[in-house]
């Protein structure tokens, strides 16, 4: 597809739930060219863990997220979920991690969310959390998390954020990865 001269272009970060676990399995390869297909610009995939880099003149992210998702569906035959962020979003949350991302010995997370329901279900949690092992604080359409490692699966907060009644609503991203998409 020929570069839209005159037309301003956006840089975005599709945030894949689920793939290459639990038996979705997609090249990265192939999902690019899903994207390409899709018709959106300058495709690049980062990690094996369902992130793509993409451009795009459109600025309606839930139409955005709903063709990627309607594409993926019939492309690779599983309940898609995406979600969207432009690049001054994902920097923007990563500026404002909260803890030491660099503290030894634990992983510092990001769980993104769109729905305020859910992050208020999940931030609840938070007043349970055993804070030698994790602590959660609120961000912008996010959750901050960090967590000792070896602890992420079997955590409080962790076995929260994995129930099917959220799976549609969240995703979860190291904030190393997140530094990775703004490279």
């Amino acid at each position: 597809m020929p570069p839209h001269y005159g037309l301003i272009m956006t840089r975005y970060a599709a945030l894949l739930r689920g793939i290459n676990v639990g038996g979705i399995n997609i090249k990265m390869a192939d999902l690019r060219s899903t994207f390409v297909d899709l018709g959106f610009e300058n495709v690049k995939t980062v990690l094996a863990s369902g992130n793509v880099l993409f451009d795009s003149d459109r600025d309606d992210v839930p139409a955005l997220k709903s063709e990627i998702e309607s594409g993926l569906r019939a492309e690779f035959h599983y309940e898609a979920w995406v979600f969207v962020l432009d690049l001054d979003t994902v920097r923007q949350i990563v500026d404002d991690y909260p803890f030491d991302p660099e503290r030894e010995g634990w992983h510092p997370y990001v769980l993104v969310t769109p729905e305020s329901e859910v992050l208020d279900t999940l931030l609840s949690i938070g007043d349970e959390l055993d804070p030698e092992v994790e602590r959660v604080q609120a961000g912008d359409g996010v959750l901050y998390w960090e967590v000792e490692r070896g602890m992420t699966l079997k955590s409080r907060f962790g076995k929260s954020t994995g129930a099917p009644k959220l799976k549609a609503f969240t995703t979860t991203r190291n904030l190393r990865t997140l530094h990775k998409l703004l490279k």
